[in-house]
C-alpha cells in the first residue's frame, strides 16, 4: 500500500481539479491529466525519498534484483531467526511444539553444521532473535494472532533465560546481530536490511523457527526487496509435520530457492 504521505498527496490533486471538472465537462481531460501527473510525480519523489520506487521499499531496483543468480560465498549471509532457548530447548516455553519437527529433520544439528561451514566458506552469519519487555509493551500487535499468544504466555521476555540464544547456536567472533526484534518479519523496525546493505549481502539463507511464519515472512519480505533468497528446508522447525511439509514443498517455492542443509554448503564450497 502507498505510504500515507503518497495518498494524501495524490488526493490533494485530484480534490484541487474536481470543481473544474464539474463546471466545464469538455475540459475534463486538460483539467486532469497535467494535475494527476503532477500529483503522481511528487507521489514517486516522496516514495524514493523513502528508499524506494512508487508502489514500496525495495533495497534494489528491478534492473538491480539478485534472485535466480548464482550462490556467492562472499555476498551471501544465513540469518538464523530464533534459535532462543524457548523453541529450542527443553525448558522452553514453545519447545514442545516444535519437538517433532525438530527431532524429524534434526534441524538443530544440522545448523550447528551449516553456520560453521558457511563461516570457513566465507558467507555473514547474522542471528536475529525477538525479545519482549516483561509487560508486553513492546508488542507490536499483541491482541491478535501469535502475537497475542507471544503476550499471554510471556514469551521471549528479554533478560530471561528462555529469550537468550541456545548453546548450540551462539554467536562467534565475527558474526552479527539483529537488534530490536518485535515482529514475526525480521526487516521492520531492525537493523537488518542495514547490516545486508553494508556487508554487500545480494543472497539471504533463512533458517530457523518457525518455518511458517517468522521464516516465511522474512522470505517474502527479501524477495519483495531483490535479495537472492534461499530457504533451508532441514534448518527450520514449524508446530506440525504439516505445516512443515506446506511450507517447505510449496510456499517456499513461490518467494526462495528452498534447498537442503548439504546443498547450500556444496553450492557455497562448504562441504
Amino acid at each position: 500500500p502507498m505510504a500515507p504521505m503518497t495518498t494524501a498527496v495524490i488526493t490533494a490533486a485530484l480534490v484541487w481539479v474536481g470543481p473544474a471538472h464539474v463546471r466545464n465537462p469538455s475540459a475534463r481531460a486538460g483539467a486532469l491529466e497535467a494535475p494527476t501527473r503532477s500529483a503522481f510525480r511528487m507521489a514517486d519523489q516522496w516514495q524514493r525519498m523513502r528508499g524506494g520506487a512508487l508502489g514500496g521499499d525495495r533495497t534494489f531496483p528491478a534492473a538491480e534484483a539478485h534472485g535466480g543468480e548464482a550462490i556467492d560465498p562472499a555476498t551471501t549471509a544465513v540469518v538464523l531467526i530464533e534459535y532462543q532457548h524457548e523453541f529450542t530447548t527443553e525448558g522452553g516455553k514453545l519447545h514442545g511444539a516444535v519437538k517433532e519437527v525438530m527431532d524429524a529433520t534434526q534441524m538443530l544439528p544440522k545448523s550447528a553444521a551449516l553456520v560453521e561451514a558457511a563461516r570457513r566458506a566465507g558467507a555473514k552469519v547474522i542471528h536475529a532473535p525477538i525479545t519482549f519487555s516483561e509487560d508486553m509493551s513492546d508488542n507490536p500487535n499483541r491482541g491478535l494472532g501469535i502475537l497475542a499468544g507471544c503476550a499471554n504466555d510471556k514469551l521471549f521476555v528479554q533478560g530471561t533465560w528462555n529469550a537468550e540464544i541456545c548453546d548450540e547456536m551462539r554467536p562467534a567472533p565475527g558474526d552479527l546481530l539483529v537488534a530490536n526484534k518485535k515482529g514475526l518479519d525480521a526487516f521492520p523496525g531492525t537493523n537488518l536490511e542495514e547490516l545486508l546493505v553494508q556487508n554487500g549481502i545480494k543472497t539471504v539463507a533463512l533458517a530457523g523457527f518457525l518455518t511458517n511464519c517468522c521464516v516465511e515472512s522474512t522470505m517474502r519480505t527479501a524477495y519483495e526487496k531483490g535479495f537472492n533468497v534461499v530457504t533451508l528446508t532441514d534448518c527450520t522447525a514449524a508446530t506440525s509435520l504439516a505445516e512443515q511439509e506446506a511450507s517447505t514443498t510449496a510456499t517456499y517455492k513461490m518467494f526462495s530457492r528452498p534447498m537442503t542443509k548439504d546443498e547450500f554448503l556444496e553450492e557455497i564450497g562448504g562441504q
